[in-house]
C-alpha cells in the first residue's frame, strides 16, 4: 500500500473537488486523530463532519454528527467514553442486548446489523440476518441496519 502524504489545505482542496458537503471519518478509530485541524478546515467551506467511531474515546466536539459503534461484545474489559450522540449501532454477535440499555439512553437512533462473516455460507449468514431480524421486529427500540456490499460480496 502506497500514499501521499498532503498538508491540510492540500487534503481539503481535494475533498472540495468532489463537491460533497459531509465528510465522515472512519476507519481504525478516528476519533485517536486530531479532527479539530483538519475538521475547522472543512467547515470554514461549509462541510458537515460526521465521525463512526467504537466509542471508547470522547469524540472532539467539532464533529457535527457522531455514530458509535461500541466493540464491548467483543472486549468487554473495554469501556464506552462517548455515551451520547446521533446513532447507536450495533454489531450482533450473539451477545445480551440489555448491555446497551443504559447506553442508549444518550442516542436519538439506535440500529442492530447482523453480524457478517465472509468466511461463513450464505446459510450461516443468513441465520445471522434472521435473529436480527426477529430482535428488531420483537423491539421497537431497534431498527434494522446492513452492510449491504457484505451482503452483495463487494467486500
Amino acid at each position: 500500500m502506497t500514499f501521499e502524504e498532503m498538508s491540510v489545505d492540500s487534503i481539503v482542496e481535494e475533498v472540495l473537488g468532489y463537491g460533497c458537503d459531509r465528510v465522515i471519518f472512519t476507519g481504525g478509530e478516528p476519533a485517536m486523530q486530531d479532527l479539530s485541524t483538519i475538521g475547522g478546515s472543512l467547515k470554514g467551506h461549509g462541510i458537515s463532519l460526521s465521525i463512526e467511531t467504537n466509542g471508547t474515546i470522547p469524540v472532539d466536539p467539532i464533529i457535527d454528527w457522531i455514530c458509535v459503534s461500541p466493540k464491548d461484545q467483543l472486549y468487554p474489559n473495554v469501556s464506552i467514553k462517548q455515551r451520547s450522540g446521533d446513532e447507536l449501532k450495533v454489531v450482533y454477535c450473539g451477545q445480551n442486548m440489555a448491555m446497551y440499555d443504559r447506553l442508549k439512553e444518550g442516542f436519538t437512533h439506535h440500529f442492530i446489523q447482523p453480524c457478517y462473516v465472509d468466511t461463513d455460507s450464505v446459510e450461516q449468514n443468513g441465520k445471522s440476518f434472521q435473529i436480527v431480524e426477529s430482535l428488531v421486529k420483537d423491539s421497537s427500540d431497534w431498527r434494522l441496519s446492513l452492510q449491504t456490499h457484505k451482503w452483495m460480496g463487494v467486500l
